[in-house]
């Protein structure tokens, strides 16, 4: 019997959104990375395009400011026509998904306030 796995989908982490799809932006992904739904997302300021979110970077980049709603194979080229949950949402913390230099509680803590001040806010 062949064995069906399902990816991430924006039921994994997505609570509460604007009617109208008021949360959502359509968003450019940099190229770079493969992302799935859930991944926390910063905006390179240079370019404003949208990436993983990582810790130590100095690009814009390191400020959580979006949540990745629908997939983006960016491994080659930009996604032009990602969705990203943006504002005025609750999501839940368990189903986002983070760059590996987030790897503790008290990095994970901010990178959560910084998603507070855009208007999403996380369960606990």
């Amino acid at each position: 019997m062949t064995t069906l796995t399902e990816g991430n989908t924006g039921g994994d982490f997505l609570l509460f959104e604007e009617d109208g799809h008021y949360s959502r932006d359509e968003v450019t992904i940099a190229a770079g990375a493969d992302l799935v739904p859930g991944t926390v997302l910063g905006k390179i300021t240079a370019s404003g395009k949208y990436v993983r979110s990582v810790e130590t970077a100095v690009d814009g980049s390191e400020t959580a400011v979006a949540v990745l709603l629908t997939p983006a194979a960016a491994a080659s080229a930009d996604v032009t026509d990602a969705i990203a949950i943006a504002r005025e949402a609750r999501v839940r913390r368990g189903g986002l998904v983070w760059d590996a230099t987030y790897d503790n509680a008290t990095k994970r803590d901010a990178a959560v306030a910084a998603l507070k001040a855009v208007g999403i806010l996380t369960d606990a």
